[in-house]
């Protein structure tokens, strides 16, 4: 009576209702012989009339013994068994006798002496089924009291080891909520491997009811075969059977063993499509995907390439210049026949966590920008970063890039890279400076549509520069509004490998003096150019520069010479110059004349692509280009330093694009005149000289006059016309 007043009432009424002999587990731990958790026997105490008036408690440890025996020898499990036995209706020592009494002969003793009857004989009929057919099964026995949970798991014999052993723990674990104080196996003849967890749970986890079932099933998937998983994934997937049994034969083998102890059928069958991607294109594949569970700022990647594994030093910079650190990478060849496809797996995260945008809205324009670094198309560089923080698709991208490299060829104080700190460093400015762009030049938008799109994003930006901190920003990225203002034509609709702008330059304050009527800048991986233009009917040659830092001040200078120079023959004068961005490691001369040509032939073409046409008097205005300038079909390339022999190609451009102008393009072309051979030009020079001198009364042909000189006047235009006179 007294240990029963020192018992909780909820306690007291579950004792109550428990049968006369019960056998459970403690808590504690044996201290002798076995450390293992003791063993309970309760015994119930009646008075005569029958009422339960306490109950005696024996605590200790079975013997050895307890555990060798038959159970017939022990009157306690007898008993039990003997009533399971009559309870299924089994004649003695028929077949299903012998099966049922050998179950329970090796069923785990400790379960035996502590279920109860009824869930005795319904596990043993049920064990008795999995002998004729091997599966995946689960039986469960509740401590009265819910201090712990009793998981016996029967595995087919050829599927158990280890790691499924320790899976199937952690699932129990994570169902019921509880950490496994023990495991006992049994591996004997049998076709089953046995495997009994006892998972300790805290106070509330066995109050809802759990579905054995549900448990169930997820072992089973647990137990599945790499191969039988992908079978299953791809019948669940594939629209054909067909199809998926193919590819379950191609890949079931195909995966190492750390890609199988990491990853799941579903991923595998999305890893499947994306190689058979790579193997139907010859190319790399890419996905960007985010983990389930994982935190906001944190992603996944993965690069998938025929052959042979990537360099981390090649992929590492294009990540870090869009915005992300790497964390971890994990490298799986997987083997295709006879070809090897190479998996990286990259966890990485955002830079900045205030710049995180959802995969779903980032993952395609993500992986196009990649491609295209990867391809050579795009450049990798800290602009690329715009890609992950305001989703802006990689040839939008183009356009701020070419800003910043046209920025820095007008002297501007500031490193391309200082200036790109600017862009990235305000991202909302940024989209809102590309969506001013779109509504300026894109042809779709019809010229209402641009007037409003174009006012209000530059109300937008104005009122966003206001929150500017810094100067040095706040200057760039006005002057990037300005030059965008003052944008003419471009040929980015065009969806060329380059752009091309056409440009008001008196409208921008950052360049020096003296400033062009118009000039268009060229931008490429391969190439940058720039042609400036003194008038509207101007003319001039184009020179293949070796000053890539500031080409444009050493093209301004010639075309202020020039401006001088023509000043007798046409009122203006043009010049323009472009640079080999990327000449060739190898091959030589020849490799580099190549490499030139090709850079030449962009530049040129960016500057048909916006320049209009004519047919006869009427004015044909470039295909995909919004003019914010009048009718302009003047445009003249000469021969200069570096590209004398280049004014065919020119000329066959010309060709290729219908230029009215046809082989008049480029000067000294083989269909034309040969005019240093012939003096042409030095004779209309010269006779423009002469009647100079005739208006101050000297006739150079019979007064002798003195002449200052400077630089070689065999090449040079007016020294080849003095040559003409005695």
């Amino acid at each position: 009576n007294k240990s029963r007043q020192n018992l909780p009432s909820e306690l007291q009424a579950k004792r109550i209702n428990q049968p006369t002999v019960t056998v459970a587990k403690v808590n504690k731990r044996s201290t002798v012989h076995r450390k293992v958790p003791m063993d309970a026997i309760a015994v119930k105490i009646y008075d005569d009339k029958g009422n339960v008036t306490g109950e005696k408690l024996f605590i200790g440890l079975f013997t050895s013994v307890t555990y060798s025996r038959s159970i017939q020898d022990i009157p306690y499990l007898r008993h039990k068994v003997n009533t399971v036995l009559e309870k299924t209706g089994y004649g003695y020592n028929s077949h299903n006798y012998r099966a049922l009494m050998h179950i329970l002969e090796k069923y785990p003793r400790d379960e035996l002496f502590q279920i109860d009857v009824s869930l005795l004989q319904k596990y043993a009929v049920s064990i008795m089924a999995l002998q004729e057919q091997p599966r995946m099964a689960l039986y469960v026995r509740e401590d009265p009291f819910k201090r712990y949970v009793s998981c016996l798991v029967y595995f087919p014999r050829d599927k158990y080891e280890t790691n499924l052993r320790v899976h199937v723990q952690d699932i129990l674990e994570d169902e019921f909520g509880g950490v496994c104080e023990s495991f006992q196996t049994v591996l004997d003849d049998s076709p089953l491997a046995r495997v009994i967890y006892r998972i300790k749970t805290t106070d509330g986890n066995l109050d809802k009811k759990f579905n054995n079932k549900k448990i169930e099933d997820k072992l089973i998937k647990a137990a599945r075969s790499w191969g039988e998983r992908i079978r299953v994934a791809l019948l669940s997937h594939c629209e054909e059977e067909k199809e998926a049994l193919l590819l379950t034969d191609k890949y079931s083998d195909a995966f190492p063993a750390g890609y199988i102890d990491q990853a799941t059928a579903e991923e595998a069958y999305f890893d499947i499509r994306k190689i058979e991607e790579v193997l139907e294109r010859s190319e790399f594949a890419i996905d960007l995907y985010k983990d389930q569970g994982t935190e906001h700022h944190l992603l996944n990647l993965k690069i998938y390439h025929p052959d042979s594994p990537v360099t981390l030093s090649d992929i590492l910079p294009i990540l870090e210049n869009f915005g992300f650190t790497v964390i971890a990478e994990k490298p799986f060849r997987v083997n295709v026949g006879d070809q090897n496809i190479w998996i990286h797996d990259f966890d990485i995260e955002y830079k900045n966590p205030d710049h995180v945008m959802p995969v779903k809205d980032i993952k395609d324009v993500f992986e196009d920008g990649y491609r295209a670094i990867w391809n050579k198309d795009c450049e990798n560089d800290a602009l690329n970063s715009l890609i992950s923080k305001v989703k802006m698709p990689w040839r939008d991208v183009l356009v701020l890039r070419a800003l910043v490299k046209y920025m820095r060829q007008t002297k501007i104080q500031y490193t391309p890279q200082y200036m790109m700190r600017a862009v990235t460093d305000h991202p909302d400015i940024a989209d809102l400076m590309l969506e001013y762009f779109y509504g300026r030049h894109k042809p779709s938008h019809g010229a209402d549509n641009s007037k409003k799109l174009m006012s209000s994003n530059k109300r937008k930006i104005t009122k966003k520069l206001e929150d500017v901190s810094s100067y040095d920003q706040d200057r760039i990225l006005r002057s990037m509004l300005q030059i965008m203002e003052s944008t003419l034509r471009t040929n980015f609709f065009q969806n060329k490998s380059y752009v091309s702008f056409k440009l008001d330059s008196t409208q921008i304050d950052i360049l020096p003096l003296p400033k062009p009527y118009v000039e268009i800048f060229v931008y490429s991986l391969r190439t940058e150019g720039v042609h400036l233009r003194g008038g509207k009917v101007a003319r001039g040659g184009l020179r293949w520069s070796d000053r890539h830092e500031d080409f444009r001040t050493e093209v301004l200078g010639l075309m202020k010479a020039q401006n001088v120079k023509n000043s007798v023959i046409i009122p203006v004068g043009s010049k323009g110059g472009f640079v080999v961005k990327n000449p060739p490691k190898s091959g030589g001369r020849e490799a580099f004349q190549k490499e030139g040509i090709e850079c030449y032939k962009i530049f040129i073409s960016g500057l048909l692509d916006i320049t209009d046409n004519l047919n006869g008097k009427k004015t044909i205005p470039p295909k995909n280009v919004v003019r914010h300038d009048d009718d302009d079909p003047y445009l003249v390339v000469a021969a200069d330093k570096g590209t004398a022999t280049f004014s065919d190609i020119a000329n066959g451009l010309a060709d290729d694009y219908g230029f009215w102008l046809g082989d008049a393009f480029a000067s000294g072309g083989s269909a034309g005149y040969d005019h240093k051979a012939m003096g042409i030009t030095a004779k209309g020079a010269w006779e423009s000289v002469k009647r100079h001198f005739r208006e101050l009364g000297i006739d150079t042909q019979k007064q002798e006059f003195d002449v200052i000189g400077v630089g070689d006047m065999g090449g040079d235009v007016f020294g080849n016309g003095m040559l003409r006179s005695p």
